[in-house]
């Protein structure tokens, strides 16, 4: 019996040759936390866009009603308004937001930024922002020969730069 089971397991291993090859931290896009946990200046997923929620409200309904929870928002990449009304008690899924700083290295004429991490890792595919006030200002800043540093926001596979500013004098 003993022998027969250990050549079953040595041909078994030899058909589990498969490789796993990710290039992301294996982190979820969204984590799921109830509607009356998401609180002002937090993340939630409207419409399937990462949003940055502006206003919570909490209304109790009737007698055997849910309260409800009633968010504004807007979506991080584009800065449009988002409304949900969601029972305080069911779960809506939050964006899993990050932020990484990077210096802005070069502006190309079609608007994409080569950027460099403290690593000294470069990446070369990310536009000016679609704020035009925010794009102008990084574009002015940087005409002027400012060393700038750029904020970009990564949620739910989408990344863009959302805030820059004058690198510090000690770098």
């Amino acid at each position: 019996y003993l022998r027969t089971s250990q050549a079953t397991a040595a041909t078994m291993a030899d058909h589990h040759d498969t490789t796993f090859e990710s290039a992301d931290s294996g982190a979820s896009l969204t984590i799921p936390q109830q509607a009356g946990q998401v609180r002002k200046n937090g993340f939630i997923v409207i419409k399937g866009r990462p949003c940055k929620v502006v206003d919570v409200s909490t209304s109790k309904t009737g007698k055997h009603g849910h309260a409800k929870c009633h968010f504004v928002a807007l979506d991080i990449f584009t800065g449009k308004k988002m409304e949900e009304l969601v029972p305080s008690t069911h779960n809506c899924e939050v964006p899993n937001v990050q932020r990484q700083e990077y210096s802005l290295l070069d502006i190309d004429e079609d608007g994409f930024c080569s950027l460099m991490d403290d690593q000294g890792n470069t990446k070369d595919d990310l536009r000016l922002p679609s704020d035009e006030n925010l794009a102008k200002q990084i574009q002015d800043m940087f005409d002027e020969g400012k060393e700038l540093v750029v904020t970009v926001l990564k949620a739910m596979d989408e990344e863009a730069i959302n805030m820059a500013k004058e690198a510090a004098a000690g770098k």
